[in-house]
């Protein structure tokens, strides 16, 4: 691979991924204005990320973990990074055919896949158990991974629509 084709590639792999997350907000914010439904606070995933780095990857409770400087803006970059880099996965296991003319149905499962990264890592790092086991209502947290995920994976499908519009 040249360096052309690796900057092309690392194109698609922002392009695709920041559309994708992008879309992921706007159902969220979709959801808080229609049906009052309370988005994921960022704030969080920055508190995660930020005792990560002070080697403290486990919390009881990430809401009662001691809040630091600078966490919402983390947590706003850690997320369109994950979407990024989501989006690098599942352009290395597509074919290039694929920007060609992108499929809706490789996108929503791939989209469906990246759930395991919530409900593996991270909510059991925030404390709240495997796929959200210790909060008040679990199965209606993992529906709203598992939707959101696949709307990430409808938001791959956009990206690469779009990004086979550019370029």
């Amino acid at each position: 691979m040249n360096v052309e084709s690796v900057f092309e590639h690392m194109i698609a792999c922002v392009v695709v991924g920041m559309v994708a997350t992008a879309f992921m907000d706007m159902w969220a914010i979709f959801l808080k204005h229609v049906f009052g439904v309370r988005p994921l606070n960022y704030a969080l995933v920055g508190r995660l990320g930020l005792h990560a780095i002070k080697g403290e990857f486990f919390h009881k409770n990430i809401n009662m973990s001691q809040e630091m400087t600078g966490e919402l803006m983390l947590g706003w970059v850690l997320h369109y990074l994950i979407g990024v880099i989501f989006s690098a996965v599942f352009i290395g296991l597509v074919d290039e055919l694929w920007f060609h003319e992108p499929t809706i149905y490789l996108s929503i499962l791939f989209g469906l896949f990246t759930v395991l990264l919530p409900f593996l890592i991270m909510q059991p790092a925030m404390g709240l158990g495997i796929a959200a086991a210790k909060t008040p209502l679990p199965n209606v947290a993992r529906i709203r991974s598992i939707q959101t995920h696949c709307i990430f994976g409808v938001g791959l499908y956009l990206g690469g629509l779009v990004y086979s519009f550019l370029f």
